[in-house]
C-alpha cells in the first residue's frame, strides 16, 4: 500500500519507519523549513530512528497527498485545523486518513477527527491510532498494545489487520469519542504526574483512579461510553505518561514544579484547556484538569502554584468515590 505519513517530528517518523517495515510504500513529509525535516534531509535519520531506502522523504505536500492511497496525520494537535486547509486543496476524494496525534482543539473543544470532517473529510474515511509506548521503546524491540478506532467497522478492521505486528498488537476501539477523548486526557494527567513526582508526593495511584474517574464523567457526559476511560486509550496509556522519563508532558510538569521551562512540545499544555471548556459546557466536575490549568496558564512563582493547586484539590468537599 502506499502511505504518506505527513509530519516527521518524533512520533512522525517512527510510523513512516514502522509501517514500511511492514512492507508498504511509505512517503514521510516534512515542511521544508523546519528542524526535523532538515536534520532527516542532511543525516537520513534522527535521535530515534534512520530512514532507509524504503521511504522516500520530501517537503512536497502535494506530491505527499497525490501520491498516497492512505493519509496518516501526525502533527502538533493544535495546528490540525489549519493544516487540513492545505490539505484539501489536492485531491483527496476517496483516501482514508489516519490521526496518529492525541489532542483536542482550544477554543472550540472539539476533536481531531471532527477537524477533519469539518474540513470535508468523510467520517467513513477517519480513523484514529492512539494508545501507549515510547519510541525509544519500540525501536529496542519492546511490543506493546495500542488501539486503532473508526465510525467505519470495515475501515478500522482492514487497518488493524495491515498494521499489527509482533511489536504491536492492535485492539479495534468501539467509542471514537471516547478513544479520542481519553488519549488527550492522559497527557493532562501526565503533567500533574510530573508535579507530584517534584514535590515528593506519593499519589500517583490516587492519580491514576481519580483521573481516569473525571475523564470517564466527561466522556459520558459528551455521548460516548465511560468506560473508554478505562481502556488503551486513556488508563492504558498512565504507564507511558506518568511514569516514563520519555514522556514529554511528565516532564513539562517536572520542571514547572521546577521552576523552569520545558521547550518541547506538550500537548496536555493546551488540552488542559479544551478540558476545561469541555468541563463547563457539559457541566462536568473536573478537578485534577482544572488544577493543571491552573499551574499552566496561572501567573506568580510556578513552584508555589504548583504546591498550592495539590492543596486545593485536597480542600475539596467530601463526595462519593463514583460521583457523576
Amino acid at each position: 500500500m502506499k502511505i504518506s505519513v505527513l509530519g516527521c517530528g518524533r512520533w512522525g517518523s517512527f510510523i513512516a519507519w514502522y509501517l514500511s517495515r511492514q512492507g508498504n510504500q511509505v512517503t514521510s513529509w516534512g515542511p521544508e523549513d523546519s528542524p526535523s525535516y532538515e536534520v532527516l534531509k542532511n543525516t537520513g535519520r534522527n535521535e530515534y530512528v534512520a530512514l532507509d531506502e524504503r521511504i522516500a522523504l520530501t517537503c512536497d505536500l502535494e506530491r505527499a497527498v497525490r501520491e498516497a492511497e492512505l493519509i496518516v496525520i501526525s502533527i502538533s494537535a493544535q495546528g490540525l485545523r489549519g493544516f487540513m486547509q492545505r490539505v484539501m486543496q489536492y485531491p483527496v476524494e476517496g483516501k482514508n486518513f489516519v490521526l496518529c496525534m492525541k489532542g483536542i482543539e482550544t477554543g472550540t473543544g472539539k476533536r481531531l477527527s471532527e477537524i477533519l470532517v469539518e474540513s470535508g473529510v468523510s467520517p467513513a474515511n477517519i480513523a484514529v491510532w492512539v494508545g501507549p509506548g515510547h519510541i525509544q521503546s519500540f525501536v529496542q524491540g519492546v511490543p506493546n498494545c495500542m488501539v486503532i478506532d473508526s465510525e467505519n467497522e470495515e475501515l478500522k478492521i482492514s487497518l488493524v489487520e495491515r498494521f499489527k505486528s509482533d511489536l504491536i498488537r492492535f485492539y479495534y476501539g468501539n467509542d471514537l469519542l471516547g478513544t479520542e477523548i481519553g488519549a488527550a486526557a492522559k497527557n493532562v494527567m501526565g503533567i500533574a504526574a510530573g508535579i507530584l513526582d517534584v514535590l515528593c508526593v506519593p499519589l500517583k495511584g490516587p492519580l491514576m483512579s481519580r483521573g481516569a474517574r473525571e475523564v470517564a464523567r466527561l466522556i459520558k457526559a459528551m455521548g460516548g461510553n465511560e468506560l473508554s476511560a478505562y481502556g488503551l486509550a486513556h488508563l492504558g496509556d498512565y504507564e507511558t505518561t506518568l511514569f516514563s522519563h520519555y514522556s514529554h508532558n511528565r516532564m513539562y510538569g517536572e520542571m514547572l514544579a521546577r521552576g523552569e521551562r520545558f521547550e518541547k512540545l506538550a500537548e496536555g499544555v493546551a488540552t488542559s484547556g479544551a478540558m476545561k471548556l469541555l468541563g463547563e459546557k457539559y457541566g462536568v466536575d473536573l478537578p485534577i484538569t482544572k488544577a493543571v490549568y491552573a499551574v499552566c496558564y496561572g501567573a506568580g512563582d510556578d513552584a508555589a502554584r504548583c504546591k498550592e493547586e495539590i492543596g486545593k484539590l485536597f480542600r475539596r468537599s467530601t463526595k462519593a468515590e463514583m460521583y457523576e
